[in-house]
């Protein structure tokens, strides 16, 4: 069991079909003890309590861009595993222009400022968060999820491609300190088009999805296989991995023209 003995903070879990659930699901059987979080509007929306007696993992509920909020998660946390974690996963984005509809050319800034909180700044005041409270153990792991329109053009992903190249971008500052300080490693995932709650709320997903899947010559990554990579980060073998954006996509980000496309 490659995570036995470690203990992680899993947030974003909303239902069975999360990535963060499967993380949650596999980080437990590989040995690991886990503290489940969510937002409380989400946990008041998803199934998390079912997991949570599941993985017999405690919920603390935090608003991601709350520091007050997060300061009590990660104090909870450890008083609970009676000690420093060894992990975290950020699976949290949400943006309120994508769900209103609203075009990229006439976007309510308002609202674009509390996705990129949502989305974004809330991977750094967790870290900044955890960095104040010395949360994390020496040679600690810390991933957050992204996806390629961080690169790309997408254009119905709207504003939360600039989400996550700012999400992308705090990975590799925050993983400069905490690799100095503390041999602590961070990394972002960026993943295939999954079929999660969140992902079928993207306008044109569906079309997209099976588009993805034919460029890519493995084909989409599924979340169970995006669940399996946040383990082998989160865990012993790959301690010298940070700083780094980890395409898991099926070959979708190499690939310039695929013949299946055209079938």
């Amino acid at each position: 069991m490659i995570l036995k003995g470690k203990k992680g903070i899993i947030s974003g879990a909303l239902d069975s079909q999360s990535i963060a659930w499967k993380v949650a699901e596999r980080c437990v059987e590989e040995g690991a003890q886990i503290v489940l979080t969510n937002a409380p509007v989400a946990m008041r929306m998803g199934e998390i309590n079912s997991l949570a007696e599941k993985c017999q993992a405690p919920v603390i509920g935090a608003d991601a861009t709350s520091l007050e909020d997060l300061e009590n998660l990660f104090r909870k946390s450890m008083e609970h595993f009676g000690g420093k974690v060894d992990f975290v996963l950020h699976s949290i984005g949400m943006s309120v222009n994508v769900r209103k509809g609203k075009a990229y050319t006439d976007l309510n800034y308002e609202w674009m400022q509390k996705t990129f909180d949502v989305s974004a700044i809330s991977f750094h005041k967790m870290m900044q968060t955890m960095w104040k409270l010395d949360a994390i153990n020496d040679w600690g792991s810390i991933v957050g999820l992204s996806y390629i329109a961080a690169q790309r053009v997408f254009p119905d992903y709207s504003e939360m491609a600039e989400s996550k190249a700012l999400l992308e971008s705090i990975a590799r500052s925050f993983g400069y300190h905490y690799g100095t300080a503390k041999n602590v490693r961070v990394n972002t995932i960026s993943q295939s088009p999954t079929m999660t709650t969140a992902g079928k709320g993207v306008k044109g997903f569906t079309e997209f999805f099976s588009y993805a899947d034919k460029m890519s010559p493995l084909g989409n990554a599924p979340a169970e296989a995006c669940a399996d990579y946040c383990l082998a980060l989160f865990s012993n073998l790959t301690r010298y991995v940070t700083m780094q954006n980890l395409f898991h996509d099926g070959g979708f980000s190499t690939m310039g023209m695929n013949p299946a496309i055209l079938e």
